[in-house]
């Protein structure tokens, strides 16, 4: 089945309890701000649509003004992303991996200023480790293309759709790649992430059967807690949309998600990297990237050629593996 150790995860997530809370913070209160923008923008539709002659205007501009509201929250979101991204995952992230290897770090609140420490020290700029992170995100695209997907275990003929959909069942399972690659990245301790970035990315593929084996069974396992998650939220959202105008029973879906997504973010996707690094971890040791796979990448990623480029820039031109640049 899987090679990651449940205990050993939940036991990281537990020693690295101020993140957690951290996290919990971060993400409920952006959940809270959903829900308040969606009640707001829909009271203020419900209010608006009195004015208009048309029987269904209150309904129509309370949908209209929670979408509206949702759409706002959405967009700070996404400017912040980069604070979220360099203080609360790189750091947690910095955390587990020397828990992983067996180091000791601060215990309570020191955590968070240790791993703020340890994270500057690798990425001076949030802005270097975002770009980082997206051209790690880039490249992987194209990993589950190279290694052939789930053709490679089962190759039945007439099975074509199938096939396809656990193509995108193991797409979706690689949704924390990039995290595995940061947290390799800061246990490498290199002086250059690009080149470290570039390397990991190397390593994941040519070990992706059995890293794509592994996420697959904690994706099934992780959807399988948030579907639970689902529908225990869907009680407290239907009590919330209760006191707001209208008969708005689609947006209590809405707001399950966006609480399941907050609980998810708070507890599930730490757990589900902690497990992700032991069989990384485990997997690449004694190893070396393949240059074969560093050319297949460049080949079919543009991101990884823009990844690979800037590593390559990092040494002056000059490579310590001696590849070629990508046409």
């Amino acid at each position: 089945m899987w090679d990651f150790s449940i205990g050993r995860s939940v036991s990281i997530m537990m020693r690295t309890w101020p993140f957690i809370v951290f996290r919990m913070i971060v993400y409920f209160g952006i959940t809270v701000a959903y829900i308040m923008a969606t009640g707001t923008g829909a009271s203020v539709g419900y209010g608006v649509g009195h004015i208009s002659t048309d029987p269904d205007g209150p309904m129509s501009f309370a949908l209209w003004g929670g979408v509206v509201g949702f759409g706002i929250v959405s967009i700070a979101v996404y400017w912040i992303r980069e604070y979220i991204l360099y203080v609360l995952k790189a750091g947690h992230i910095a955390v587990m991996v020397h828990l992983i290897d067996g180091h000791d770090v601060p215990d309570g609140q020191g955590q968070i200023a240790y791993a703020k420490e340890v994270v500057s020290q690798r990425f001076a700029e949030a802005n270097i480790l975002f770009v980082v992170d997206q051209l790690v995100k880039g490249a992987i695209r194209a990993i589950t293309g190279l290694i052939g997907g789930i053709a490679a275990f089962l190759p039945i003929p007439g099975l074509s759709g199938l096939v396809s959909f656990i193509n995108t069942v193991i797409r979706l399972s690689l949704t924390y790649v990039d995290e595995i690659i940061l947290g390799y990245n800061i246990r490498l301790n290199s002086n250059s992430p690009f080149e470290t970035a570039r390397q990991g990315v190397v390593l994941y593929a040519q070990n992706g059967k059995h890293m794509v084996k592994n996420a697959v069974w904690l994706a099934m396992i992780m959807w399988g807690v948030s579907f639970v998650i689902f529908l225990l939220m869907l009680a407290p959202a239907a009590a919330i949309l209760w006191v707001m105008p209208g008969q708005l029973a689609g947006w209590a879906f809405v707001l399950a998600i966006v609480f399941a997504w907050a609980f998810k973010a708070a507890f599930i996707e730490p757990f589900a990297i902690a497990s992700l690094m032991q069989v990384y971890f485990e997997t690449i040791e004694g190893q070396v990237p393949n240059p074969e796979w560093d050319n297949r990448l460049a080949e079919a990623s543009s991101k990884f050629r823009e990844l690979r480029d800037k590593a390559l820039g990092s040494f002056g031109g000059g490579s310590r593996w001696d590849t070629p640049r990508a046409a």
